[in-house]
């Protein structure tokens, strides 16, 4: 069977429809991935910013545990003494 010269452009015309509809997904893949990185970027940040908030409460609690610790030990200190009687 030989192929016309009609034949041969619609071939190559198919040919390059379905070439020019490929790319044309890859660009739209590329355009996901792109909002997919831009997205995840943004989650890292907000993971990040949670972190060091995260970490400034962790040392903060620490301090106020150490503070707590120390007055303990003075409340022991005048519960444990000796009651002093009153003047008068």
């Amino acid at each position: 069977m030989f192929l016309t010269k009609q034949h041969l452009v619609m071939a190559r015309t198919l040919g390059v429809a379905i070439v020019a509809l490929s790319l044309g997904a890859c660009a739209t893949y590329k355009d996901e991935f792109a909002g997919i990185n831009s997205r995840l970027d943004q989650l890292d940040t907000k993971v990040q910013g949670a972190a060091q908030s995260a970490e400034s409460a962790n040392q903060s609690a620490q301090q106020a545990n150490q503070r707590l610790d120390q007055i303990e030990s003075r409340v022991q200190k005048l519960e444990t003494a000796p009651r002093r009687v009153p003047r008068g």
